[in-house]
This record gives structure tokens, sequence and C-alpha cells, in this order.
């Protein structure tokens, strides 16, 4: 089966959710994680540190390096991608995670929360996608995998909260360009959820409602696994975890489900 053991993975926001997940999935294969978040102290409304999601990976069969990061900052982004480096000797995968989001109309977003959504999703990525990428480009098979949805400029999506489709949307014109750019060299794909995930984000904004109707991290998790052992002809696609997944030979997806039984409801930016 194809592995990413002995693979070293840089995950930005892995400190909890669908990034942690993800980390934890390729531990379970041996692989070497950098833990690139800014968590260090247990936080009121969120679960987990870069320390406790280390201990996880670990537990899990993986290695880890917690980073305290804020990758808002481009030093910081630097400081953490040397470190990675300067640990495990190189880095083969990019997981652009971390995202900031306020499901808000105009007069409602506060221009400081329009900044944080804009730095983070897609500046960080970019920031992260750059830096790492010297050290992508001297890998076998390098990967940047963006947790962003497919570009989709129906405008109901874009009227209830612009300002957050813009900046997730800006993740999408990441792989969109880098993809092209690195075609040969580097794969870079997108992922994103066809349900809603249940996350903290989902548990703080819409409660314990979505959360029944919302599905576990790790299908994420296991999507974006088969998506990185691929090779680098599989690259500028923008991907959703269950056809990835039926595509690998899944049919059943109970296990995925919070509450079995419990109709789904679908993720932002997916058309019915």
């Amino acid at each position: 089966m194809a592995t990413l053991k002995d693979k070293v993975l840089f995950v930005t926001g892995a400190s909890r959710g669908i990034g942690l997940a993800i980390a934890l999935r390729a531990a379970r294969d041996g692989a070497r994680i950098a833990i690139a978040a800014k968590t260090v102290e247990p936080h009121a409304k969120l679960p987990g540190t870069i320390h406790t999601a280390a201990d996880e990976i670990r537990q899990a069969g993986g290695e880890a390096l917690p980073i305290q990061c804020d990758i808002r900052f481009a030093e910081q982004v630097d400081a953490a991608v040397a470190q990675a480096v300067a640990a495990f000797g190189g880095i083969d995968i990019c997981i652009n995670n971390a995202s900031a989001i306020s499901l808000t109309p105009t007069l409602d977003t506060p221009v400081k929360v329009f900044d944080l959504m804009n730095q983070i999703n897609y500046r960080g990525t970019w920031l992260a996608s750059r830096t790492c990428l010297p050290h992508l480009l001297k890998a076998r098979t390098p990967h940047i995998l963006n947790l962003a949805p497919p570009l989709n400029l129906h405008p109901h999506w874009f009227g209830p909260h612009t300002a957050y489709t813009i900046a997730k949307y800006n993740m999408s014109l990441v792989v969109l360009g880098l993809a092209e750019e690195l075609k040969g060299r580097v794969a870079v794909n997108a992922l994103w959820p066809q349900t809603t995930i249940a996350t903290a984000a989902v548990w703080n904004r819409a409660g314990q409602d979505m959360v029944r109707q919302s599905r576990k991290p790790e299908i994420m998790a296991e999507a974006a696994h088969a998506i990185l052992t691929k090779g680098l002809d599989f690259t500028g696609r923008f991907l959703i975890d269950e056809q990835v997944l039926r595509d690998a030979g899944v049919r059943d997806f109970t296990a995925y489900a919070c509450a079995p039984g419990e109709a789904l409801r679908r993720d932002l930016f997916l058309d019915a």
C-alpha cells in the first residue's frame, strides 16, 4: 500500500481539527510532522495545543516537532520552516490548513477581521508554500495541499459573507497558480469536504445541532492521505473528500458520521 513513511510534513494549524487529523493519519505510516500553529497554552474555547498534538502524533507512531508559529508573519514562517528542516533534513509535503472564518455580511465584518482572514487564509498559505518550496523542490514526490474549496462563482456564495468567500477562494487561486507554475516538479491540489466537519469552529459557530449533521475530521485525513501518496502528475485538482475516497474504493461512509443516520449538511461552496 502507498505510504507516507519517513515523509516530512509541514502542517499549519495542526494543533486541532482537520490539520491534526491529517497529521495523525500520516503518523500512523511513520511520517515526521512539523506542527506549525499558534496555540501553546490551553485555550478556553479551543481544544489542544502544539504540545498535546505532538504527544498524539508520537503515540500514533510518528515523529513530531511542535513549533509556535503565526503564519501572518513571514519571519515566523521562515523560522518555523528552518526549524523543521534542521530537525528532519527537508520537507516533502506542505499542508496549508490554517484558516480564519467569519460568516458575516459587510457591515458586520470589522476591518481587523477582514485583515485577519486574508492574512491567514491566502497570504499565510502563499507564505508557507513559498518558504517550503526550495525544500520541496529537492524532495522525490513533493506535494502542496490547500484546504480550499473549488472555485464556484455563483453570487449566492458571495452575498452572505463576501469577505470570507474572497479570502477562502484566494487559497484556491494559489492552487490554480502554483499547480501551473510547478507542473512536473511539485503536485499542488485543493481538498474540501462534502459535508460540514465537526471541528471547534463548527461547534463554536453553530453548536451541537450542526455537529450532529457533520462528519468527523478523519474523513478529510483519509482523503488527504490518498492524495499525498499519488505522483506528480496528480496536480491542479479541486478535490472533494467523499469523491476521493469513492475513487479509492470506499463505499460505506457510516463510520465518519458524528451521528449515524442523521441527515448530513452540505458544506459551503458546493451546490446541490
